[in-house]
């Protein structure tokens, strides 16, 4: 009876000692740690990132000179420097690995701590994170607003054929130009309003910024066709101001598309008007469509005869 009494009275204060124990080895009250590395850092040509943390001392028994920052970059340990950013502040330069765009990494702080002469380790952690590694981002539009069919610029880097920008939700037509450049033709969407631009492509979507899409108005003779199948008729379009640079592109449309045969309508940079020809095809009747122009779309009758 006695004996048993010993031995549950024994078991609970082992209990109580691991417990002590655990809490005295862990020191996440004693070290403060923040992570100062962004979530998403831009691919660069040296392929080297920089990983940075601060760790606060929160205890005055803490020995001087013990704490030793580590950080954990996919299972392996490397110890970090004090920066020149800053007091607490250590950094660890990071060679990545060809093609890695996602990193798991966190932070251990190694520290000892001193109480009645007697010297104990112990460590402080944060929680496991990911850092991505973006290789398109984007510095800039070019310009911020403009009107329907105004080329603008996308500058930034990674930027890849397949990308594509747009207004909203409506996709505009894109030029890849160079990696680090994408010309855009402000689509036929509502004019007089704000937009959100992003590019969507291989990499995912990147927002750009916005862009304030103005009103234009744009004269055409004659403002109706009447044809032939096979006859060609000139159609000329006129701007009330020269075209900006880049051109503008005027995208036209139609209901009758075996009925109309007709080249891509780009007044020049610097030109008020373009002419084109339009050949007729299939007999029928229908109409040309250009929006974002006057009351929002300007209509020109189309007969083949």
């Amino acid at each position: 009876m006695h004996n048993s009494s010993f031995f549950h009275a024994r078991r609970i204060f082992l209990g109580l000692t691991t417990a002590f124990s655990l809490f005295l080895f862990t020191g996440c009250d004693e070290v403060k740690i923040i992570d100062l590395t962004p979530s998403t850092l831009a691919e660069n040509p040296s392929q080297i990132y920089t990983f940075s943390m601060r760790a606060t001392p929160k205890s005055s028994a803490i020995v001087s000179g013990s704490i030793t920052p580590l950080v954990i970059v996919a299972g392996k340990n490397y110890q970090m420097k004090p920066s020149a950013l800053g007091q607490d502040i250590y950094e660890f330069e990071y060679p990545l690995p060809p093609g890695t765009t996602k990193l798991a990494y966190y932070y251990l702080v190694n520290f000892q701590v001193e109480s009645s002469g007697i010297v104990t380790p112990r460590e402080a952690y944060t929680p496991v994170r990911t850092l991505d590694i973006v290789g398109r981002y984007v510095l800039s539009l070019e310009v911020n607003r403009g009107p329907v069919g105004a080329k603008v610029s996308v500058l930034g880097r990674g930027f890849t054929p397949q990308d594509v920008v747009y207004f909203d939700s409506t996709p505009a037509r894109t030029v890849f130009e160079s990696p680090n450049a994408l010309g855009v033709f402000v689509p036929a969407v509502e004019p007089n309003r704000n937009y959100r631009v992003s590019i969507g492509g291989a990499n995912g979507n990147s927002p750009v910024g916005t862009f304030r899409v103005d009103s234009g108005t744009v004269s055409v003779m004659p403002t109706s066709l009447s044809l032939r199948g096979g006859q060609i008729q000139t159609l000329t379009f006129t701007l009330p101001n020269a075209a900006p640079p880049g051109g503008l592109l005027l995208d036209i449309t139609t209901d009758v598309p075996e009925s109309v045969i007709m080249p891509e309508v780009l007044v020049p940079e610097g030109q008020v008007s373009v002419t084109i020809n339009v050949q007729g095809g299939r007999p029928g009747s229908g109409s040309l469509f250009l929006k974002g122009y006057d009351t929002g779309e300007l209509t020109i009758p189309v007969s083949v005869q």
